[in-house]
């Protein structure tokens, strides 16, 4: 594989992003690596997949190949989207899945790391979402896993803000299930792993989709949705979207007008 890399260990699967040249940017062919990755360990019945990057980086991920977000008007975060697949695969994925997390997460990587089950960090960690850097129009879903993880106020800090908040922080308000110092790391994530993998096979399928369809079980009118999408549509129709993928190339801040 180009861009990741895989690891079996009895009833265990393991998938460390390795694409040093973009900081583990999540690009389509990562993903699309990972997607089958995730397909062969379910095939597998491998009851825990961990989702890790090689140590040699400080950066976990860089979050979406900003060279692949759509333009012109077109929704870059849209449902067939590369990271979306990945992410209902996660929510999908008959068993459990564990980001391990050694660097720093940035935007669509922080919502992966959210998605997965648990989430396993080191002193080395910290997460943002930031998509009001580049004026991107974060689509509903993902925004709906914050608000499923987090405390209101502590999501919308996010959002807002944009600026990363470290493994100690992400423990307190509830973002992560273990902070762990970066010598004890491997050894605490093998820990949990190995006592998932000794209970009830059966039980823990259960009880992945148990949580899924209930977390998933509130729902929006059809009108409110549609006038969700048109406050996107205005969002990834305007200047301000062209100007902060402008500026992220030409390494610069961005000059946000609001149009």
């Amino acid at each position: 594989m180009q861009y990741i890399e895989i690891e079996r260990q009895d009833k265990i699967g393991v998938i460390y992003l390795n694409s040093p040249h973009n900081r583990n940017a999540l690009s389509s062919g990562l993903l699309a690596e990972m997607s089958d990755a995730l397909d062969a360990f379910a095939a597998e019945e491998r009851i825990v997949t961990v989702i890790a990057n090689k140590a040699v980086s400080n950066v976990w991920s860089a979050g979406h190949d900003i060279n692949e977000l759509e333009s012109d008007g077109i929704d870059p975060l849209h449902y067939a989207n590369s990271l979306e697949n990945i992410l209902r695969k996660i929510e999908t994925y008959p068993g459990v899945v564990i980001a391990a997390i050694h660097g720093s997460v940035w935007g669509g990587a922080c919502d992966l790391a959210i998605t997965c089950d648990m989430i396993i960090a080191d002193d080395t960690a910290t997460f943002a979402i930031t998509p009001a850097k580049l004026g991107i129009a974060y689509n509903t879903w993902g925004v709906l896993h914050f608000i499923n993880k987090l405390p209101l106020n502590i999501a919308k800090e996010m959002f807002f803000t944009a600026e990363p908040i470290s493994a100690e922080r992400a423990l307190r308000v509830g973002l992560i299930n273990h902070f762990i110092r970066h010598e004890n790391f491997r050894a605490k994530v093998e820990e949990i792993c190995q006592t998932i993998v000794s209970r009830a096979p059966l039980s823990i399928r259960l009880f992945k989709e148990q949580f899924r369809t209930l977390t998933n079980a509130a729902t929006i009118s059809p009108e409110d949705f549609e006038r969700l999408q048109e406050l996107r549509r205005r969002v990834y129709r305007s200047d301000d979207y062209k100007e902060g993928i402008n500026s992220f190339f030409e390494k610069r801040k961005p000059n946000f007008k609001g149009k």
